[in-house]
């Protein structure tokens, strides 16, 4: 946790978040909307939900729109006097590269392409927060895999359409008149998550308490951080940003540590009351891998943001443990 983490500059009244009725981008919006913030999001709701915006539909200082970012036009109007850009839409689903590759280009590429091209066009000074990933690592040889660690090379078509993005973002802000925020994150956890391990597994065990699949080996190691650990990052790392002069800055947002997919099995189990059920270990891709594209190691380095005071009130098993308990409603 970080003192005074949510005092960005006051100049910075107004504010658009894409994917603010997503996991991670309505969180942020509650944090924005609690310091008085002016916001408008941007969503399509193809993966974000209205139930995460209810609190604030009827409040003066709120706007929300809904539209894609692959429409230029809606880009456009969506940009319009906002002076701080959280950019949080995506695909976040991996898995889908290996179906359906071109999701990731349109829905994270191409829509990262006409939000610069919409900001550009105003001519009008910006600083744009970019959710990355540390997907974009690839297969790091170093762990914890620091900031500027490289060359990186994605396994998935999700990394590298992040890769690109983020290689656009610093193009963009080195030609134009803005200057980007790159937040790498780890597997982030909490209430409001629709997809991952944690869901997957509660479902599972609801269906079969006494047997659940794990694709891969159950060795792939993983950093996960609690989502208000991870909006405290956030936040620490732009007020750290607003006071720099930087064109461009990139964080690592992850935990101290890391957890095996076995042990997060474990966990859900004791938290259901399930004695331990027969694992069985779907191996269909070499190397231990859940899926193509599964980066099977990832500890992120954090230091960066631990040198700026920010610091995780959670492990990655303390995460787990507290969202499990959250999605089964026993906290």
């Amino acid at each position: 946790m970080i003192s005074g983490v949510c005092n960005m500059h006051d100049a910075l009244k107004k504010v658009l978040v894409t994917g603010g009725a997503g996991f991670i981008g309505s969180h942020l919006l509650d944090r924005l909307m609690t310091q008085n913030y002016k916001v408008t999001v941007l969503d399509n709701l193809t993966s974000g939900s209205l139930n995460n915006l209810e609190r604030w539909l009827h409040n003066q200082n709120f706007k929300f729109i809904e539209g894609d970012l692959k429409n230029s036009q809606m880009v456009e109007k969506a940009t319009q006097h906002a002076d701080l850009v959280f950019h949080f839409a995506a695909n976040p689903e991996v898995r889908v590269g290996e179906i359906e590759p071109h999701v990731h280009f349109e829905e994270n590429l191409i829509a990262t392409f006409n939000l610069l091209e919409a900001v550009r066009k105003e001519e009008k000074p910006r600083t744009i927060v970019f959710a990355s990933t540390s997907t974009v690592y690839g297969e790091a040889t170093v762990l914890p895999t620091p900031e500027d660690y490289g060359p990186p090379i994605p396994i998935s078509t999700y990394g590298a359409s992040k890769q690109g993005a983020e290689a656009l973002m610093t193009a963009y802000a080195h030609t134009f008149n803005l200057r980007a925020l790159i937040l790498r994150f780890a597997n982030i956890v909490g209430p409001r998550a629709t997809i991952g391990v944690i869901l997957d597994f509660i479902r599972k065990l609801r269906e079969n308490p006494s047997h659940l699949e794990i694709l891969g080996d159950g060795a792939q190691l993983k950093s996960y951080l609690y989502i208000d650990d991870c909006i405290d990052a956030i936040f620490g790392a732009i007020k750290r940003f607003q006071k720099g002069r930087e064109k461009v800055d990139i964080y690592n947002v992850g935990s101290i540590d890391h957890v095996s997919v076995i042990r997060i099995a474990q966990i859900i189990a004791e938290e259901m009351g399930i004695p331990e059920p027969e694992y069985v270990f779907n191996r269909r891709v070499k190397g231990g891998r859940g899926w193509k594209g599964d980066v099977k190691n990832m500890h992120l380095s954090i230091e960066k943001l631990l040198g700026i005071g920010w610091k995780p009130r959670y492990s990655s098993q303390e995460a787990v443990r507290v969202t499990t308990k959250i999605l089964l409603g026993t906290q």
